[in-house]
């Protein structure tokens, strides 16, 4: 092909299946290389290509607000957390600014304007723990947490609501009235049981697919907003 005819077209990126690697990752690897969200990603500074799919719901639902305070669930690599610290101000280290805390079990980078919480959100201490780190209770939980694939559709499918019902589960306990919950799910079928049991703690559920998700992918999210409870409203 000539330059010009380069310089025209974007050529798309192609990876040999080498020995050792399974054809199933030379098509992601393809993938990766030929997503326009991994590019705008790695520009932009974020750690993942994840970051543009909270950005894309933010702009269309406005859920970090300037002063607001955050929790991002299973958090690594932290591109959601950078989108969020950016959007309610707490790298700014003004008064008055946001708050975002990134819980993982995993060892984390440190991310500008985020407290990191290396801990399993599962155990006792974790809502207690959020709260003194938050300096109050959250007005979002979100999580882009998903368990490791099997690749039967229907086993992976069933661990991933069980994930999303257990941060639902944390976010009960940490959420201040009016506040909202972010959580991925995958299309399946069970998801109306668990949409008919948030219906009981928010005035609006709803199913949001923003368009870095891929087309062809199974994920979804499912948007909680005006949570009818309160972390400090005990029975």
């Amino acid at each position: 092909m000539s330059r010009e005819g380069g310089r025209q077209g974007r050529l798309k990126a192609r990876v040999k299946t080498a020995r050792r690697r399974s054809a199933s990752s030379t098509r992601w690897l393809q993938r990766q290389l030929n997503d326009p969200y991994v590019e705008k990603a790695r520009a932009a500074g974020y750690r993942s290509r994840a970051a543009y799919k909270l950005v894309e719901i933010d702009d269309k639902y406005t859920l970090l607000k300037p002063g607001g305070r955050i929790v991002d669930l299973g958090a690594a690599p932290g591109g959601w957390a950078q989108v969020a610290a950016d959007r309610v101000g707490s790298t700014s280290g003004k008064r008055g600014a946001g708050k975002v805390v990134a819980i993982d079990i995993l060892e984390m980078d440190p991310v500008p304007g985020v407290d990191v919480l290396q801990l399993d959100f599962l155990d006792d201490s974790a809502p207690e723990r959020l709260r003194a780190a938050l300096g109050g209770q959250a007005d979002l939980v979100m999580s882009d947490m998903a368990p490791p694939t099997t690749g039967h559709r229907q086993t992976d499918h069933l661990r991933i609501m069980g994930l999303c019902e257990v941060a639902l589960d944390f976010a009960r306990e940490v959420l201040k009235p009016g506040g909202a919950f972010l959580a991925k799910v995958f299309r399946g079928g069970t998801e109306s049981q668990l949409l008919a049991d948030m219906k009981r703690d928010f005035t609006t559920v709803r199913h949001v697919k923003p368009p870095a998700s891929r087309a062809d992918s199974a994920e979804l999210y499912v948007l909680a907003t005006g949570y009818r409870g309160g972390a400090d409203e005990a029975g």
